[in-house]
């Protein structure tokens, strides 16, 4: 299926169906490929050198697997028949996309803080969120739907997007399969240290243009939309991009705290550790609910523009492919 035509197509499916639990997820069995794998390659008591080598099989044979099986399934479908294919190419692709449930899960936090109902604002945030939310006000909870649709936005929707553009579906399911490795086993305590580093360090590399693509993408939406400043945008993208400890996460972030003239980052609480960091947009008042809900707008802005540039993107690779057949 042409490119230009896949990309419409899945994010349609998505803004239509999101992610409806009774699907049977390709990111679920890639969870459940990890979780399986996990204990049985980071034993207690290993060296680190062992750890490491141990971490990175796993990582290349889930990504492999993620790849290949992927490209296997398709060309099985395009054996069948072209419109069959077509159609699980559609499907797969749209279990990339992540926009549709991203601004469901955010929108349900501040429908809850906009009612008062504070508990279950913090149970609905402690669903798309790593830190603690027990003991975080109004003004923090804002700051955490912000910060996740903003790091969300990356690589639940332009990241997928990117990918698909690339490579098509079996580049896309490759990029998640790398996603959900970082989430699962990329962190810098005890237990993944040496183990998950190579799924850590991939990530970040996957993810480094796209985050980029990401915080141009917001910044165009902001210039699109009533509630948002694309200068300040721009000017704090480029000031406070690096100062997120995460090489990418700083990008969204910094690009959506000068559109909205929020001030986010600071310390966050997690399993009942503090951790420190620093200021983004520090100019700017502390977020506000409203704030939040135009947050979740803007990342929608910015998915539809990543997706008509990644479709103009896709049609022109269509057409240099195209164009030695036609001449020849």
């Amino acid at each position: 299926m042409n490119r230009c035509a896949l990309l419409p197509a899945a994010y349609w499916i998505d803004q239509m169906a999101g992610d409806p639990e009774w699907f049977p997820h390709p990111v679920r069995l890639i969870g459940l490929a990890i979780s399986h794998g996990e204990p049985r390659l980071n034993r207690p008591g290993q060296n680190s050198k062992l750890a490491l080598v141990s971490g990175a099989a796993l990582t290349i044979t889930v990504v492999g697997s993620a790849y290949w099986l992927t490209a296997g399934i398709l060309r099985l479908a395009r054996m069948r028949s072209d419109y069959f294919s077509d159609a699980i190419e559609v499907l797969l692709a749209w279990t990339c996309l992540a926009a549709r449930n991203l601004e469901q899960e955010a929108a349900a936090v501040i429908d809850a803080l906009e009612s008062g109902n504070i508990p279950l604002s913090r149970h609905r945030l402690s669903r798309i969120v790593g830190r603690d939310t027990e003991n975080l006000d109004a003004a923090e909870m804002s700051r955490a739907v912000i910060e996740t649709v903003a790091e969300s936005a990356s690589d639940g929707i332009i990241a997928p997007l990117f990918y698909l553009t690339l490579g098509g579906v079996p580049l896309a399911m490759a990029y998640k399969a790398v996603n959900t490795l970082d989430s699962m086993i990329g962190h810098a305590d005890s237990r993944y240290f040496y183990f998950g580093k190579a799924a850590a360090r991939l990530d970040d590399v996957a993810n480094y243009l796209p985050s980029r693509a990401t915080a141009l993408a917001l910044v165009a939406a902001s210039a699109c939309v009533p509630y948002a400043d694309a200068q300040t945008a721009w000017r704090t993208w480029i000031r406070d991009g690096r100062k997120h400890k995460s090489p990418n996460a700083g990008q969204p972030e910094s690009a959506t705290a000068g559109a909205l003239h929020v001030a986010l980052g600071g310390n966050n609480t997690y399993a009942g550790e503090l951790i420190q960091a620093q200021r983004i947009g520090q100019e700017h008042p502390a977020p506000t609910v409203l704030k939040a809900r135009h947050a979740i707008r803007l990342v929608s802005a910015a998915s539809i523009v990543a997706l008509a540039v990644g479709t103009m993107l896709a049609t022109l690779i269509e057409m240099k492919r195209r164009k030695p057949y036609e001449q020849a």
